[in-house]
C-alpha cells in the first residue's frame, strides 16, 4: 500500500494526525501478521491444555477467580462486550474514536496480547475505509483501560452497536456492509483484548498535545503584538537574561517573540517603562514553561502509543509465560493532560491579563478606552474582556486535577483507577476554550495597531494581523461581537496564523 503508515514503526504525535484527521492509510505488515499469529498459537495451546489465564478461561474484576467451562470460553468474550458497553453522554468526536481504534492496533499488533489476527486486521479495515464507531464519551475510569468506549467500539465488529459512515449514523451492522467489510464472531480472549487499555485517554491526548503546540505558538504571536502596540520594554526577552536563568523554553519563547517582532518600528517609539508589569514581562517564563511541559508530556504519550497496553500478556520467548498486570492503568496519560489543562490555564490567564491593559485607558500607552473611538457613545470591546474573564474561570475549575480522584470498582477488586478519562475531556474543553480566549487578545490587539497603524507593525505580527482582518474588520461603530469572536477562535484552532507568521518568518521553535 503506497503512502501509507506502517503499524509497527515508532510512530510519533504528526503521525496520529495525518491519519485520524486527514485520512492518511495505515498498513498491517506481514511480520505483524506473524506475530499476531505466534502468540495467538500460545493462546490456544493454553485453552487446550487447560489453563488458568485472566479474561480467557476466567472472569474479570472481582470474578477472575470463576473458572469457565470449556464451552463457556468463546461466549464469555461476547458477553463482556455486551457488559462493558455502559457508557453515557454524546458521541466521542469521530477524530478521537479513529485515534482510539489507532492506539489499539498499535498495541495489539505488538504480539503479546493473544488476539487473533482478523481482529486487528478487521480493525484496520475500519480505519482505512471511514467505519468509526459510535462511542459515548462519559463512563471510563482509566483502568482497566477505557473499557466502556472501547466496548462500544467492539460492538461494531460484531455487527452491533451504532457507526458514522460517510456522514450517516447507522447501525453496526449497516456500517460495515456499506463499506464492504466482513463481521466477525470474538472467539476466546478476543473481546477482552479488544478493549483492555487506556487507547481513547491516549488518543485524546495525542491530538491535544498536537493542537496546544500549535497553541502555544500561536500565543507568542498575539503576546507579540500586545507588546508592539503597547511599547514594551523588550529588554525583557533579551537572549542573555534567558539564558542565565537555563529553562529551555523560555530561552524559546523569547527567540520567538524576537523573531516575530523583527523590523517592528512600533517598538521604536520613545516613552518605554524601565520596566513593564508582569503580564507583558513574564511571557518568556509562563509559555516557555508550557513549551518545557508539552514537550514533556510528548514523551509519556509516544512511548503510549508506540507500547502495549493490556492485560494479561504472552511472551513467546519465554515459553510463551503469560503475565498478568496493569498495562492497562491511565495514570502516566491523566497526569500528562492535568500538566497540559494547568499549563494552558496558566497562560491563558496572562493572556486575559494582556487584554485589560489593552482596554484600560490607565494603562494602554494612550490608546482610547476599550479601543473604540466614540467611548460614552460605544462600548468597543469592552465586553470581549468579560468573555476571557468568563473562560478562564471556566478553565481554572477545569483544571483541578482528575488523576488525583479514584474511585473504586469491581468490588474493590480494582481499587485504584485513573479516572484519565475525566482529565482527556477536560483538557479538550480548556484547549478549545483557549482558543477563544487567545482569539479576544488577538481581536484586540489589532484594532489597537490600528489606532497606530498597522504598517509599523513587524514582519510576523504584520502577517497576523493581516489574518486577523481577513476574517474580522475593523470595529468602528459598536457591533454584535460573538460571530468575530467565535470565527476567529475558529482560525486559532485551525493554525492559520501560525501557518502564515512562519511562512514569512520561517519555523518557530
Amino acid at each position: 500500500m503506497s503512502n501509507s503508515v506502517k503499524i509497527g514503526k515508532k510512530l510519533v504525535v504528526e503521525d496520529v494526525v495525518k491519519i485520524v484527521r486527514f485520512n492518511e492509510k495505515i498498513e498491517l505488515p506481514q511480520e505483524a501478521i506473524e506475530k499476531i499469529q505466534k502468540c495467538r498459537n500460545i493462546v490456544d495451546k493454553k485453552i487446550r491444555n487447560k489453563e488458568v489465564m485472566y479474561g480467557v478461561t476466567t472472569g474479570i474484576g472481582e470474578l477472575s477467580e470463576v473458572v469457565l467451562s470449556t464451552e463457556q470460553v468463546k461466549d464469555f468474550q461476547k458477553y463482556i462486550i455486551y457488559s462493558h458497553a455502559a457508557g453515557y453522554g454524546n458521541p466521542m468526536p469521530i477524530e478521537v474514536v479513529r485515534a482510539a481504534m489507532l492506539s489499539r492496533i498499535g498495541a495489539l499488533s505488538a504480539g503479546h496480547s493473544g488476539v487473533r489476527p482478523i481482529i486487528v486486521e478487521t480493525l484496520v479495515k475500519m480505519l482505512n475505509n471511514g467505519v468509526t464507531p459510535v462511542m459515548c464519551e462519559k463512563g471510563s475510569v482509566g483502568a482497566c483501560g477505557d473499557l466502556s468506549p472501547m466496548a462500544q467500539m467492539a460492538l461494531v465488529l460484531m455487527g452491533e452497536g451504532e457507526a458514522f459512515y460517510k456522514g450517516e449514523r447507522l447501525s453496526g451492522k449497516e456500517a460495515m456492509d456499506k463499506a464492504g467489510i466482513p463481521i466477525i464472531e470474538f472467539e476466546a480472549r478476543d473481546g477482552l483484548a479488544t478493549i483492555n487499555g487506556s487507547n481513547v485517554i491516549t488518543g485524546i491526548g495525542l491530538l491535544a498535545i498536537h493542537d496546544t503546540s500549535r497553541w502555544l505558538k500561536t500565543s507568542e504571536i498575539v503576546a507579540a503584538m500586545t507588546l508592539e502596540v503597547l511599547n514594551a520594554n523588550m529588554n525583557a526577552y533579551d537572549e542573555r537574561l534567558h539564558k542565565a536563568r537555563g529553562h529551555i523554553g523560555s530561552v524559546e519563547c523569547a527567540a520567538n517573540i524576537r523573531k516575530i517582532t523583527e523590523k517592528s518600528k512600533l517598538l521604536e517609539r520613545k516613552g518605554k517603562k524601565v520596566q513593564d508589569a508582569y503580564s507583558l514581562r513574564s511571557t518568556p517564563q509562563v509559555v516557555g514553561s508550557g513549551k518545557d511541559t508539552i514537550k514533556y508530556v510528548r514523551t509519556i504519550f509516544e512511548t503510549e502509543i508506540n507500547g502495549v497496553a493490556d492485560n494479561p500478556l504472552f511472551f513467546e520467548d519465554d515459553g510463551g509465560v503469560c503475565i498478568s498486570g496493569a498495562n492497562f492503568q491511565g495514570t502516566p496519560m491523566a497526569f500528562g493532560l492535568d500538566f497540559i489543562a494547568i499549563a494552558v490555564t496558566t497562560i491563558c490567564a496572562l493572556s486575559e491579563r494582556r487584554t485589560n491593559r489593552l482596554m484600560n485607558s490607565h494603562l494602554n500607552a494612550g490608546l482610547p478606552p476599550f479601543l473604540t473611538k466614540g467611548a460614552g457613545m460605544f462600548s468597543g470591546l469592552m465586553l470581549t474582556q468579560y468573555t476571557a474573564g468568563a473562560l478562564v474561570c471556566e478553565n481554572r475549575i477545569l483544571s483541578h486535577p482528575a488523576s488525583t480522584g479514584s474511585i473504586p470498582a469491581a468490588a474493590d477488586q480494582e481499587d485504584f483507577v485513573s479516572m484519565g478519562m475525566t482529565s482527556a475531556l477536560k483538557a479538550r474543553q480548556i484547549i478549545d476554550n483557549a482558543n477563544a480566549v487567545i482569539a479576544i487578545e488577538l481581536m484586540a490587539s489589532a484594532q489597537a495597531a490600528d489606532f497606530l497603524n498597522p504598517a509599523l507593525l513587524g514582519t510576523g505580527t504584520k502577517k497576523a494581523y493581516d489574518v486577523v482582518r481577513k476574517y474580522v474588520k475593523y470595529l468602528d461603530v459598536d457591533r454584535p461581537l460573538c460571530g468575530d469572536i467565535n470565527k476567529l477562535a475558529e482560525v486559532v484552532k485551525s493554525g492559520e496564523i501560525v501557518e502564515e507568521v512562519e511562512k514569512a518568518i520561517g519555523t518557530l521553535e
